[in-house]
């Protein structure tokens, strides 16, 4: 808010300041959306003594909370969901690391999907063959061959 910088601050001095594209990171919105906010007094801010604005970390948490998310690892959850419908539940047949990239092969039915994903993803989704999991199919064009 546009008001006393020191009561807002007093209120909040245990939470981190965040600059606005920070927080704009966080909440997944663009830099002029959250200047907006700003302006709108939609999301609190603090002035600093130049005039800059800062956002508490409460403020962030609470838009997060919409999300029905009361925690870090559930707002990951959350924002983890989906739209695409294209999803084939099967088991993970395999996970082969090297370097950056890891293959993932799973088994839907009687065929086989294999993905190239990250190393890294690999290891934050902890994936392990015989695990369930699911391809996601998204694509604006799916070639079909008749057998």
């Amino acid at each position: 808010m546009l008001g006393n910088p020191k009561s807002h601050f007093a209120k909040h001095s245990s939470d981190e300041l965040l600059k606005p594209r920070e927080a704009a990171l966080e909440l997944r919105i663009s830099f002029p959306t959250i200047k907006q906010w700003i302006y709108k007094r939609k999301i609190r801010s603090i002035r600093t003594a130049g005039g800059h604005h800062r956002i508490p970390q409460s403020e962030i948490d609470r838009l997060l909370f919409r999300t029905r998310a009361k925690t870090a690892p559930e707002r990951d959850l959350v924002i983890r969901r989906l739209s695409g419908r294209n999803q084939l539940v099967g088991r993970v047949q395999s996970v082969r690391v090297s370097g950056l990239m890891a293959e993932v092969v799973i088994s839907i039915g009687e065929q086989q999907i294999t993905s190239i994903i990250t190393a890294r993803s690999a290891r934050e989704m902890n994936l392990k063959a015989g695990q369930t999991a699911a391809a996601l199919i998204k694509s604006t064009e799916v070639m079909i061959l008749r057998v």
